[in-house]
Protein backbone atom coordinates (compact mmCIF):
# COMPACT_ATOMS: atom_id res chain seq x y z
CA UNK A 1 0.00 0.00 0.00
CA UNK A 2 3.33 2.31 0.81
CA UNK A 3 3.89 2.19 -2.87
CA UNK A 4 1.02 2.61 -4.09
CA UNK A 5 0.20 5.83 -1.91
CA UNK A 6 2.74 7.53 -0.60
CA UNK A 7 5.07 7.38 -3.17
CA UNK A 8 3.17 7.49 -6.14
CA UNK A 9 1.33 10.56 -4.75
CA UNK A 10 4.28 12.41 -3.31
CA UNK A 11 6.20 12.41 -6.84
CA UNK A 12 2.60 13.74 -8.68
CA UNK A 13 2.17 16.57 -6.33
CA UNK A 14 5.83 17.38 -6.70
CA UNK A 15 5.46 17.28 -10.45
CA UNK A 16 2.00 19.69 -9.82
CA UNK A 17 4.07 21.73 -8.18
CA UNK A 18 6.42 21.61 -10.97
CA UNK A 19 3.59 22.75 -12.72
CA UNK A 20 2.60 25.33 -10.79
CA UNK A 21 5.83 26.87 -11.25
CA UNK A 22 5.44 27.08 -15.09
CA UNK A 23 2.25 28.72 -14.81
CA UNK A 24 3.57 31.42 -13.04
CA UNK A 25 6.07 31.83 -15.70
CA UNK A 26 3.75 31.20 -18.37
CA UNK A 27 1.16 34.37 -16.32
CA UNK A 28 4.93 36.65 -15.97
CA UNK A 29 5.60 36.34 -19.07
CA UNK A 30 2.16 36.90 -20.83
CA UNK A 31 1.58 39.91 -18.25
CA UNK A 32 -1.32 38.86 -16.43
CA UNK A 33 -1.53 37.96 -12.42
CA UNK A 34 -1.36 34.28 -12.23
CA UNK A 35 -4.20 34.23 -9.66
CA UNK A 36 -6.75 34.46 -13.00
CA UNK A 37 -5.59 30.31 -13.24
CA UNK A 38 -6.29 29.55 -10.02
CA UNK A 39 -9.81 30.28 -10.96
CA UNK A 40 -9.85 28.39 -14.90
CA UNK A 41 -11.67 25.84 -15.21
CA UNK A 42 -12.67 23.19 -18.12
CA UNK A 43 -16.22 23.50 -18.02
CA UNK A 44 -18.68 25.93 -15.69
CA UNK A 45 -19.47 22.56 -13.26
CA UNK A 46 -16.45 21.62 -12.59
CA UNK A 47 -14.49 22.64 -9.79
CA UNK A 48 -11.53 25.03 -10.66
CA UNK A 49 -7.50 24.81 -10.62
CA UNK A 50 -7.36 26.01 -6.96
CA UNK A 51 -9.69 23.59 -5.77
CA UNK A 52 -8.55 20.60 -7.78
CA UNK A 53 -5.30 21.07 -6.12
CA UNK A 54 -6.82 21.09 -2.99
CA UNK A 55 -8.70 18.12 -3.48
CA UNK A 56 -5.62 15.95 -4.58
CA UNK A 57 -3.61 17.07 -1.91
CA UNK A 58 -6.36 16.11 0.17
CA UNK A 59 -6.98 12.93 -0.99
CA UNK A 60 -3.10 12.31 -0.35
CA UNK A 61 -2.81 13.34 2.97
CA UNK A 62 -6.28 12.05 4.29
CA UNK A 63 -5.62 8.73 2.50
CA UNK A 64 -2.37 8.22 4.59
CA UNK A 65 -4.13 8.61 7.85
CA UNK A 66 -7.24 6.34 6.68
CA UNK A 67 -5.38 3.73 6.46
CA UNK A 68 -2.60 4.20 8.80
CA UNK A 69 -4.33 5.29 11.82
CA UNK A 70 -2.53 8.91 12.03
CA UNK A 71 -3.72 12.48 11.98
CA UNK A 72 -4.07 14.44 9.16
CA UNK A 73 -2.80 17.72 9.16
CA UNK A 74 -5.39 20.48 8.49
CA UNK A 75 -5.34 22.57 5.73
CA UNK A 76 -8.41 25.19 5.55
CA UNK A 77 -8.54 25.61 1.93
CA UNK A 78 -7.70 29.13 1.88
CA UNK A 79 -5.40 29.38 -0.53
CA UNK A 80 -5.29 32.45 -3.37
CA UNK A 81 -1.90 32.18 -5.07
CA UNK A 82 0.39 29.81 -6.83
CA UNK A 83 2.45 30.57 -3.69
CA UNK A 84 0.24 29.52 -1.67
CA UNK A 85 -0.89 26.52 -3.48
CA UNK A 86 2.29 25.54 -3.63
CA UNK A 87 3.26 25.80 0.12
CA UNK A 88 0.37 23.18 0.73
CA UNK A 89 2.17 20.79 -2.04
CA UNK A 90 4.89 21.22 -0.17
CA UNK A 91 3.14 20.61 3.74
CA UNK A 92 1.58 17.57 2.31
CA UNK A 93 4.39 15.91 0.95
CA UNK A 94 6.40 16.84 3.99
CA UNK A 95 3.85 15.11 5.64
CA UNK A 96 3.98 12.12 3.47
CA UNK A 97 7.66 11.80 4.19
CA UNK A 98 6.76 10.85 7.61
CA UNK A 99 5.36 7.52 6.77
CA UNK A 100 7.02 4.04 6.39
CA UNK A 101 6.17 1.08 4.80
CA UNK A 102 5.96 -0.20 8.40
CA UNK A 103 3.13 2.39 8.86
CA UNK A 104 0.82 0.75 6.10
CA UNK A 105 1.20 -3.07 8.43
CA UNK A 106 -2.18 -4.30 8.42
CA UNK A 107 -4.01 -1.42 6.26
CA UNK A 108 -5.39 -3.71 3.16
CA UNK A 109 -7.68 -5.34 5.80
CA UNK A 110 -8.55 -1.95 7.58
CA UNK A 111 -11.83 -0.28 6.97
CA UNK A 112 -12.79 2.76 5.59
CA UNK A 113 -15.59 4.72 5.02
CA UNK A 114 -16.16 8.39 3.93
CA UNK A 115 -18.93 10.34 5.49
CA UNK A 116 -21.05 10.28 1.96
CA UNK A 117 -20.93 6.54 1.47
CA UNK A 118 -23.95 7.09 4.29
CA UNK A 119 -22.51 4.73 6.28
CA UNK A 120 -21.31 1.86 4.10
CA UNK A 121 -17.36 0.63 3.86
CA UNK A 122 -14.38 -0.27 1.96
CA UNK A 123 -11.65 -2.55 3.25
CA UNK A 124 -8.08 -0.50 3.02
CA UNK A 125 -7.40 -2.18 -0.17
CA UNK A 126 -10.38 -1.85 -1.84
CA UNK A 127 -10.56 1.95 -0.81
CA UNK A 128 -6.83 2.16 -2.20
CA UNK A 129 -7.98 0.32 -5.66
CA UNK A 130 -11.13 1.37 -6.51
CA UNK A 131 -11.72 4.92 -4.82
CA UNK A 132 -8.59 6.80 -3.90
CA UNK A 133 -6.05 6.07 -6.60
CA UNK A 134 -8.90 6.81 -9.36
CA UNK A 135 -9.78 9.99 -7.36
CA UNK A 136 -6.38 10.96 -7.26
CA UNK A 137 -5.20 11.02 -10.64
CA UNK A 138 -8.75 12.48 -11.65
CA UNK A 139 -8.00 15.47 -9.63
CA UNK A 140 -4.22 15.83 -10.09
CA UNK A 141 -4.61 15.49 -14.00
CA UNK A 142 -7.60 17.88 -14.24
CA UNK A 143 -4.88 20.36 -12.96
CA UNK A 144 -2.56 19.63 -15.05
CA UNK A 145 -5.62 20.17 -18.31
CA UNK A 146 -6.15 23.60 -16.49
CA UNK A 147 -3.13 24.72 -17.25
CA UNK A 148 -2.84 23.42 -20.79
CA UNK A 149 -5.99 24.48 -21.91
CA UNK A 150 -4.90 28.03 -20.50
CA UNK A 151 -2.03 27.74 -22.58
CA UNK A 152 0.79 26.74 -19.91
CA UNK A 153 3.69 24.98 -21.59
CA UNK A 154 3.01 21.80 -20.02
CA UNK A 155 3.89 18.45 -21.47
CA UNK A 156 3.65 14.80 -20.51
CA UNK A 157 6.61 14.59 -18.90
CA UNK A 158 5.70 17.79 -16.82
CA UNK A 159 3.04 15.41 -15.28
CA UNK A 160 5.10 12.01 -15.25
CA UNK A 161 8.78 13.60 -14.22
CA UNK A 162 11.88 11.70 -13.88
CA UNK A 163 11.57 8.16 -14.41
CA UNK A 164 13.89 5.61 -12.62
CA UNK A 165 15.04 4.78 -16.38
CA UNK A 166 18.01 1.70 -16.41
CA UNK A 167 21.21 1.58 -18.52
Amino acid sequence: MFNQTISQFSKVLTNLSHCLDKAAEFAAHKKFKSEILLSARLVPDQFALVRQVQIACDNAKFAAARLTGKEAPSHPDTEQTIDELKARIQSVVGYLATFTPDDFAGSAERRVGLVYWGGKTLSGEEYVEQYLVPNFYFHAVTAYAIMRHNGVDLGKMDFLGSLPLAG
